[in-house]
């Protein structure tokens, strides 16, 4: 076996770097911390043919692509509390987005402001927490937007826009020009003839090129938050007109896996507010298409975003020295199992994509089946430049997986997701769930730690949860082996 620092100083040293620290503590790599919002694993990722996603597939042909990767929350705000400060959700008491987690560890250390401890200059641009929740100790100066998500660029308002056209009809528009709507759930999606940088995301890709730009001389941290592919599925018109909607896939398995319980399921509550969609019952199989399509098209747009961001790296000469990791918070549903979004503790939500790039790699165009979880990515980065990490972190570094990624890794990764739907200080039932090399398990228990119901799934007969065989009296057996290991926990199932 590689011993680490033997890798990593070869690492360094194929970077130009002697791995002495200057003014800041570790070894001279930079860090480019790319989150994108409601990403499917294999949109992208893993080598799906009918997405236009080159950017993406670019980045992954020089990186390891973790082919299990699973969110800690399938819902905003608890992953990205959780794998920002290398905690889980029961510690952290993050389980809804309401909750800020400096509300219940007001001196918790962060993953960037551990970077900034150590002598990085530190800065977030777009979606990297939740909502509001931009935290300041983590930034060298204020995160933009301060909300994570700026009010007014979800929608293009075209009846202005068109009038504004007809008034000057020569004129070439920047994003600037363009008139967008304050936020509130209107269509489901929107196709509009702009500029990428109308919306947000193209912002995002102006504001990180240029911090890039400034940032070229100096050692840091660069958080970039994509928005897309999250609703609404607002994507200039281009990248629409890369898909035949006809030609992509719909659901196949568009039931509830048999013998479920009810509390896995939610009403896909986050669809069910925008203008275009019922507040009750299946979506009709014309809206259906219209989703998909939508995603695809949202999903391109974010690759195009990325892939102007990474280019920039790569001009400025900063790719030798630069961590790269990509990133999805949580997976989605797109109508399996009649469930759309996110919050559920099935393998389409739990399961998230994640692909790292370390300068000097050896394993870069390689896919890693390992088990590995979003909270690893702290102490990953933290070991990957040289910088000391907090103690009490939950998760485990990668880094041994960039050397063998074969090599025999955790024996499960662990979810959690409560009930009612979003609920968060105040929830009722809790869905504990477990994946291992083969199953899925899921209990759900009450306050006083009552299993209320549970969820086991065979994905080695199945990808996607079709049928639960928990109650199944053959599987006594395996269901006791398998509650003892969630009762185990996180920590029995380390490397």
């Amino acid at each position: 076996m590689i011993d680490r620092r033997d890798f990593l100083a070869a690492a360094f040293a194929s970077a130009g770097l002697s791995g002495r620290p200057a003014k800041a503590a570790g070894n001279g790599l930079n860090v480019l911390f790319l989150a994108v919002d409601d990403l499917r694993p294999e949109l992208g990722c893993y080598g799906n043919d009918l997405v236009h996603a080159p950017n993406l597939d670019r980045l992954a042909s020089s990186s390891l692509v973790f082919q299990r990767a699973y969110c800690q929350s399938a819902v905003c705000g608890p992953s990205r509390a959780s794998l920002l400060t290398g905690l889980r959700p029961d510690t952290t008491r993050v389980w809804g987005n309401r909750t800020h987690f400096r509300e219940t560890m007001p001196d918790l250390v962060t993953l960037p402001q551990r970077f900034k401890q150590s002598g990085y200059y530190t800065q977030a641009i777009g979606k990297v927490l939740h909502g509001n929740k931009a935290d300041r100790p983590s930034w060298s100066v204020p995160a933009w937007p301060a909300g994570g998500r700026q009010a007014g660029m979800q929608y293009v308002d075209q009846e202005r826009f068109a009038a504004m056209r007809r008034e000057s009809p020569d004129r070439t528009w920047s994003g600037a020009d363009i008139p967008t709507l304050e936020w509130k759930k209107k269509a489901s999606w929107q196709a509009p003839e702009v500029p990428d940088n109308a919306l947000q995301d193209g912002q995002v890709a102006d504001r990180a090129a240029g911090a890039l730009r400034r940032l070229r001389d100096d050692r840091f941290f660069l958080a970039v938050g994509f928005q897309k592919p999250h609703l609404p599925f607002t994507a200039p018109r281009k990248y629409f007109d890369l898909y035949d909607p006809a030609a992509l896939p719909v659901p196949e398995d568009a039931q509830r896996p048999a013998g479920t319980p009810a509390v896995a399921f939610t009403r896909s509550q986050e669809l069910r507010g925008y203008t275009d969609i019922p507040d009750e019952g299946p979506v009709p199989p014309a809206k259906v298409r219209e989703l998909i399509h939508g995603y695809y098209a949202a999903t391109s747009y974010m690759d195009a975003q990325v892939g102007r961001v990474l280019r920039e790296l790569d001009s400025l000469g900063l790719a030798d020295r630069t961590v790269v990791i990509l990133f999805g918070d949580h997976g989605w549903h797109l109508g399996e199992q009649q469930t759309w979004a996110k919050t559920t503790n099935f393998e389409l939500a739990a399961r998230a994509p994640m692909m790292l790039r370390v300068p000097g790699m050896a394993s870069g165009g390689s896919n890693c089946a390992g088990l590995v979880e979003l909270v690893d990515m702290y102490p990953t980065l933290c070991a990957a430049c040289g910088i000391d990490a907090p103690e009490n972190l939950e998760g485990a570094s990668m880094l041994p997986l960039l050397e063998a990624p074969d090599r025999p890794w955790k024996k499960a990764a662990f979810s959690q997701i409560p009930r009612p739907y979003l609920a968060d200080q105040d929830w009722v039932h809790m869905g504990y769930s477990m994946r291992t090399q083969r199953f899925r398990y899921t209990e759900w228990v009450d306050r006083d730690r009552t299993v209320v119901a549970r969820g086991l799934y065979d994905l080695e007969k199945s990808r996607s949860e079709t049928v639960n065989i928990a109650g199944r009296p053959e599987n006594a057996a395996l269901v006791g082996m398998l509650i003892a290991q969630l009762r185990d926990g996180w920590r029995t199932a380390l490397p």
